[in-house]
């Protein structure tokens, strides 16, 4: 098991960009709680995901390098469109993809680690760090051994004290609320 600072991250950004690309499984930190992700385009690596928190087929939501990346990638209405000023933030907005039928839930968070996400270029899966249904991890002393070992590195920041972020539905005429 692997843990990391933020300091001990930047200085070896490029190792990391380079083991996200190829397929690592990580921990890292946003402005709500920690988040377990990998990159969103590598299919192996979102199975290993669904095999640490014994989730099925529910989907995940990513984090995205930019607003663009949102504006190219999902439809948006133009009523809408206002709900991107809420990025970067505690927030993730479902959306559909131009490329499917399927929903998506999107998130900038207003953290430092997107702007590594930007530099990566590559969306990153974001789901809590919790086996489904259980607490999520707010500090290294609460969070599940078993995700720890099953994980290529986690960057630790310290105990979080905010909540998961807020869901918002865009995808029908009028926007909705689905959790806070």
């Amino acid at each position: 098991m692997i843990i990391i600072n933020k300091s001990q991250f930047i200085k070896n950004k490029k190792e990391f960009i380079k083991k996200i690309k190829t397929g690592a499984v990580f921990i890292y930190p946003t402005d709500t709680i920690y988040g377990l992700g990998c990159n969103a385009l590598n299919k192996k690596s979102i199975d290993k995901i669904r095999t640490i928190k014994k989730r099925k087929n529910q989907p995940f939501s990513i984090l995205v390098p930019s607003k663009q990346w949102i504006l190219k990638n999902c439809r948006i209405r133009k009523e809408h469109k206002k709900f991107l000023n809420k990025l970067p933030g505690p927030y993730t907005l479902i959306l559909r993809s131009k490329k499917t039928v399927d929903t998506i839930g999107i998130r900038i968070p207003k953290h430092w680690f997107s702007n590594f996400v930007k530099e990566l270029g590559t969306p990153i899966i974001t789901t809590s760090v919790n086996v489904t249904g259980k607490p999520f991890m707010t500090s290294l002393e609460d969070a599940d051994k078993t995700i720890l070992k099953n994980v290529d590195f986690t960057v630790y920041e310290g105990k979080k004290t905010a909540k998961p972020s807020t869901l918002i539905d865009l995808t029908g005429k009028k926007a909705k609320i689905i959790k806070r």
